[in-house]
């Protein structure tokens, strides 16, 4: 990469990444990725993490990137299964919830007051919820949240992610399950996490900065790319995770192998007040 190359950049105080295909594939850190974050702690300059991942609850999460040697807090996610946590309890206030998602990501529920029911025979729910459950996404499993929804259950989507990059190689995502719910019972599905618009302004707001001085570092440019730059950020697309070709680049500021070449273009010290 050349100067003219890093010209996007030139007005970024503020950056958003995307964490698997872009920080990490599967339990490997992408190689210079943690340095990468290390440079802009040391700078001072404001990061947040932005991710569809949906099979663990913020702290695990956190717990398990600092693990992999990545400098990060709790405070610095912003996750699909937080915010849709959040949007189910203050939307469908003390409605039980039948939620279909793997690992601990219930914690994140639990903690904002939503009730679970399930993962099995729950007679009734007035939300269904379905996020990376992978294997959990059973036919008797989408049956049950199917009549729930003919029973007259909303359906929220954690993400409409159709599929994602494995240490195992590409592996199919929630996404169209999703769809198959919504076509089959005739309803809507509402989705929180990446590509909503909703989803990017709270990061914005959480990192206090305005979109035109933010980029958003993705691996996929429908769901990571194109909401952020229609909100007027600098779209950076990393070719580690998903397949990418010309159709993908031509929706990106910039495309680079892997975000360990943003170091060189990261601040060393921390940049003067505006």
């Amino acid at each position: 990469m050349t100067e003219t190359d890093a010209s996007p950049l030139a007005d970024v105080r503020g950056w958003l990444f995307d964490i698997d295909g872009v920080l990490r594939v599967g339990s490997r850190p992408v190689p210079g990725a943690a340095e990468a974050l290390e440079r802009l702690v040391a700078a001072g300059v404001p990061f947040r993490l932005l991710t569809n991942a949906t099979t663990a609850s913020r702290a695990t999460l956190a717990a398990g990137l600092r693990a992999m040697g990545f400098p990060v807090r709790e405070d610095h996610l912003i996750t699909a299964a937080m915010a849709t946590a959040a949007y189910v309890a203050r939307r469908f206030p003390a409605a039980p919830c039948y939620l279909l998602a793997k690992g601990d990501a219930a914690d994140d529920f639990t903690a904002a007051g939503v009730p679970i029911v399930g993962p099995d025979g729950a007679p009734r729910a007035g939300v269904v919820v379905i996020g990376g459950a992978e294997e959990d996404l059973t036919y008797a499993r989408l049956n049950h949240a199917y009549r729930l929804l003919l029973g007259g259950a909303k359906l929220v989507a954690m993400h409409r992610n159709t599929a994602w990059r494995t240490e195992e190689g590409m592996t199919l995502d929630s996404g169209p399950f999703v769809d198959a719910l919504a076509k089959a019972a005739g309803v809507r599905a509402t989705t929180i996490g990446k590509p909503a618009a909703a989803f990017f302004r709270q990061a914005v707001r959480d990192i206090g900065l305005p979109p035109r001085e933010l980029a958003m570092v993705g691996d996929d440019a429908r769901n990571d790319l194109v909401p952020a730059r229609r909100l007027g950020m600098t779209g950076v697309l990393v070719r580690t995770g998903k397949p990418v070709g010309p159709a993908e680049e031509a929706h990106a500021d910039l495309a680079i192998d892997s975000v360990a070449d943003l170091r060189s273009f990261l601040p060393r010290r921390p940049r003067p007040a505006p």
